[in-house]
């Protein structure tokens, strides 16, 4: 294998890094295999992406431009070219593809109905390879079980290594279930046995996942490797606009505090315990803030009616405002625009949003769970709340909105320390994880 310029098959069967986070299954795994597939191709790195795919009017592979030496847009002849290459020539970006495979009805079909599309997907994913060159491939990278899945078997038949990312564990989101929760099945729990012991190395977010991986699945610790994700600093900084600004732009009352949940609408996130908390806030005498919620539903076709209605119930429902999911870079301002953005997750591998929060000069409060321990410096940052009781969090709120300088303080210190989050060191990170699997994969098959 190249170690410098591999050739990747990146597989996210269940959802696209074109869809819009925020709604659906759609979150920030999207966000996490489109940035990092991009940081690869400016490593000279040529990533095809598989996805299953969900409309007809999807194109059969779309292309994320890249650049030729010169820095000028990839013209499609100029890509063939590109991918084609034996090396990457200096100052070229190299586009990533984004390969739609048919695997069963476009429409209809949860999440958990789709390792019955396992087979489907394969055999789209070995029909593509098979016409290219042979050895085309140089390393297999999955995300979340079900593309593992499908990678053990796309790695064996191309004889390369298979590099897993889990995402989100099911033995970790079993042991913190969000009340009105479902557990993750078994069949889950055993697939994922499954990947940690035959996959040639392990990608953890965090120390913490690297652990958990270990505790519940008996991980071997020389093959997991932690690459924390990053974020967009480009996108995601200050910008000249005021607050107050902002929030014209943005069609938000100007006075007064505001609170962004930015994420899908279901129990794991916890937007709930938030308007519950605005509640203990209002039948306490105290200030209530605005919150924002942009999100979609996710599992529960009803979730949006059951938070407003929750909203209501609690004498709240006039300041809580429930919005789609917004674009990337229309979701910077969001933030910016906000005094605080708010986390109360049950579980959180990483916590993408509450970097991308800092990044942008934005305290975070968050519960103190998974990934987001690791985001969000308590004191520093932003500040972590023990558990989700309602009450605790209107009290944090309270004491965190009634603290301009505090918060101040947290924002600029959050803001400069956004940078331990970035794109292209996640990308070198995991180009040296790629080289390991590749030299260590006999040893590997060995012991499976």
């Amino acid at each position: 294998m190249s170690l410098e310029q591999p050739r990747v098959a990146m597989l996210s069967v269940h959802t696209s890094p074109l869809d819009q986070p925020g709604t659906g299954d759609a979150g920030g795994m999207n966000v996490y295999v489109s940035e990092l597939s991009q940081a690869l191709a400016r490593r000279g790195a040529r990533v095809e992406i598989f996805t299953r795919a969900t409309s007809s009017d999807q194109p059969e592979t779309a292309l994320l431009e890249g650049v030729d030496a010169h820095g000028a847009p990839l013209t499609p002849e100029g890509a063939r070219s590109v991918l084609l290459a034996e090396r990457v020539e200096p100052g070229v970006v190299p586009p990533v593809l984004v390969h739609h495979v048919p695997a069963g009805p476009f429409e209809g079909l949860a999440k958990n109905d789709l390792p019955g599309q396992l087979c489907a997907f394969t055999a789209g994913v070995l029909r593509a390879e098979a016409g290219r060159n042979e050895g085309w491939y140089d390393v297999v990278h999955s995300h979340y079980w079900l593309s593992g899945h499908v990678g053990w078997l796309a790695a064996d038949r191309w004889d390369v290594p298979l590099v897993h990312t889990m995402h989100t564990i099911a033995a970790v989101k079993n042991a913190a279930l969000a009340p009105g929760d479902e557990p993750e099945p078994a069949g889950r729990l055993i697939g994922e046995q499954q990947l940690v012991d035959v996959a040639d190395a392990l990608v953890a977010s965090t120390d913490d996942e690297r652990s958990a991986l270990m505790e519940h699945y008996g991980a071997d610790p020389g093959r997991v490797f932690v690459v924390p994700p990053g974020v967009d600093l480009a996108l995601f900084q200050s910008e000249s606009h005021t607050r107050v600004q902002l929030r014209r732009l943005l069609g938000l009352p100007e006075s007064g505090h505001l609170v962004l949940f930015a994420g899908r609408i279901q129990p794991l996130k916890g937007p709930e315990v938030l308007v519950r908390a605005l509640g203990v806030l209002a039948a306490t005498g105290r200030e209530v803030p605005h919150l924002v919620v942009l999100g979609g539903p996710s599992g529960r076709p009803t979730a949006v009616r059951e938070l407003q209605a929750l909203a209501e119930t609690l004498g709240v429902g006039h300041r809580v405002t429930v919005l789609p999911p917004v674009a990337r870079t229309e979701l910077a301002r969001w933030y910016r625009a906000a005094d605080l953005v708010a986390m109360p997750s049950y579980n959180e591998t990483f916590g993408l949003v509450a970097a991308e929060a800092q990044a942008s000069g934005t305290p975070v409060i968050a519960a103190a769970v998974g990934g987001l321990r690791t985001v969000v410096e308590h004191g520093l940052t932003g500040i972590l709340v023990d558990g989700h009781d309602p009450v605790v969090w209107a009290d944090r709120l309270a004491e965190l909105l009634a603290d301009d300088l505090h918060r101040l303080t947290l924002g600029v210190e959050a803001q400069r320390r956004a940078e331990r989050f970035s794109w292209d060191a996640a990308a070198d990170a995991m180009l040296d994880v790629y080289a390991y699997a590749g030299s260590h994969r006999g040893a590997v098959a060995a012991t499976s």
